[in-house]
């Protein structure tokens, strides 16, 4: 009888192990959504969408973020301010008139940092990606934080 109890409760935790392991290996290989081939969802221009954040920053979330995941594409239009590079070495774009208190940070990816190396400062463009993060006022700093935009490549290149 105590051995049909062991090996019960051994085959149960080997299948709830089982099928936790496979939960989590699919989570891991689960396949990304493909930004650059996927339809626009917004158009703006980046003064527009900074703005906008800059009014009502949660209510600018609440519409181009998803609980989902699978936040809002959007079509940025603006001047290149800035081309940086972050920690991972992707490239940075800021879209940002120079009156205007914060721009846009476009996020470029390791397949797309060769089209954002192609920009020069001060020309206008159209960017492409997934919006993440609205624009704010930081009290403590006394300093405006960028929208962010990631998953970015270029769609538009004017002079």
């Amino acid at each position: 009888m105590k051995k049909r109890i062991v090996k019960r409760s051994l085959i149960i935790l080997g299948l709830v192990g089982l099928i936790g392991v496979t939960i989590i290996l699919y989570i891991m290989f689960a396949p990304h959504r493909d930004t650059q081939s996927s339809p626009v969802d917004f158009n703006l221009s980046a003064q527009e969408l900074v703005r906008e954040s800059l009014d009502d920053a949660a209510a600018t979330n609440d519409k181009y973020l998803s609980e989902d995941g699978d936040s809002k594409i959007m079509a940025i239009t603006g001047i290149v301010a800035s081309i940086e590079k972050d920690f991972d070495d992707n490239q940075v774009v800021l879209l940002k008139a120079e009156t205007d208190d914060a721009g846009v940070k476009c996020t470029f990816m390791k397949g797309t940092n060769k089209n954002a190396e192609a920009l020069k400062i001060g020309e206008q463009t159209t960017i492409k990606g997934v919006y993440r993060v609205a624009a704010s006022y930081d009290e403590d700093f006394e300093e405006y934080e960028d929208v962010i935009v990631e998953e970015c490549d270029v769609l538009i290149k004017e002079n």
